[in-house]
């Protein structure tokens, strides 16, 4: 059983918690992930680790309230306790030999992308962060991003706060003004990663995605984590539990990435309902 030794809401439908892991705590590197179950009937669920402390023995998990599961691990309060808390698993975002990097983050992917940000700060890379959000009820993470960038952009779709626009539009003006970069590395939904490596393309630059296609064991087994790459003119499959969850954008088969992330999409609404309408009544 692993502890909740803090919890925090981030905004209506974002939650952080740092989990008392010790062993997770000293191996984990930016860009791995956990899988936890929160009681021993529970699914299993992938979540990237946003941060840790080695110190204290605790890893700091952030999650959006999308389906059943993370409804149910919602509803724990600090000092209790999830059955299960495995990692760190995939590999650890690449940062050997980048010196300028820019980190393009959406949506409840930033708390992926800020662990990457803070890594790239630390080793003394020059850091440009663009994070966006649909709206300004929901942005999380903007102080963390300001003390580990040496340049933030913050965007918002409605205009409601900052910038109005996509993450896709400060970028281009960057690189039509002549801004290099020697990483770019995006994370978020699926279809803004697809339109931040069209937009790198023309420039040359290359491009990291951070994948969280559906996933059960983590360990490359089940399968249900597997990419098509469009490497060399031949198609490759790999799995983003133990090949990834970072893949070279350009090589990245998006819209069929896509549609197998839709297609357990009512199955969870409902499973995401039936958990809500239990909550509802055990508190009638």
């Amino acid at each position: 059983m692993y502890k909740i030794v803090r919890r925090k809401v981030l905004n209506p439908t974002v939650t952080q918690m740092e989990i008392d892991a010790p062993l997770v705590a000293r191996k984990a590197k930016p860009g791995q992930f956990i899988i936890l179950r929160v009681d021993e009937n529970g699914e299993r669920i992938p979540l990237t680790v946003a941060g840790t402390n080695p110190e204290e023995g605790t890893v700091k998990i952030i999650f959006q309230i999308v389906g059943a599961t993370t409804e149910i691990l919602n509803h724990k309060e600090q000092g209790e306790y999830i059955q299960d808390f495995v990692g760190p698993l995939g590999v650890a975002t690449h940062t050997d030999g980048i010196k300028k990097v820019c980190i393009v983050g959406g949506g409840v992917g930033c708390a992926i992308a800020m662990p990457v940000a803070q890594e790239f700060h630390k080793l003394g890379a020059e850091v440009t962060s663009i994070i966006g959000f649909r709206n300004k009820d929901i942005v999380i993470l903007e102080d963390e991003f300001k003390a580990c960038s040496d340049k933030l952009v913050v965007m918002t779709d409605d205009g409601s706060y900052a910038r109005q626009g996509n993450v896709t539009v400060p970028l281009k003006e960057m690189l039509e003004a002549g801004e290099t970069f020697d990483m770019i590395i995006t994370i978020g939904p699926l279809i803004m990663m697809k339109f931040v490596v069209a937009t790198a393309k023309p420039y040359n630059i290359p491009v990291t995605v951070s994948m969280n296609p559906i996933m059960i064991d983590g360990t490359g087994m089940c399968g249900g984590c597997r990419l098509t790459l469009n490497r060399d003119g031949q198609k490759v499959t790999k799995f983003a539990c133990v090949d990834g969850p970072d893949f070279n954008g350009y090589e990245v088969d998006f819209d069929e990435a896509m549609s197998r992330g839709r297609m357990y999409f009512d199955f969870e609404r409902h499973a995401y309902t039936e958990a809500c309408n239990l909550f509802k009544k055990g508190e009638n």
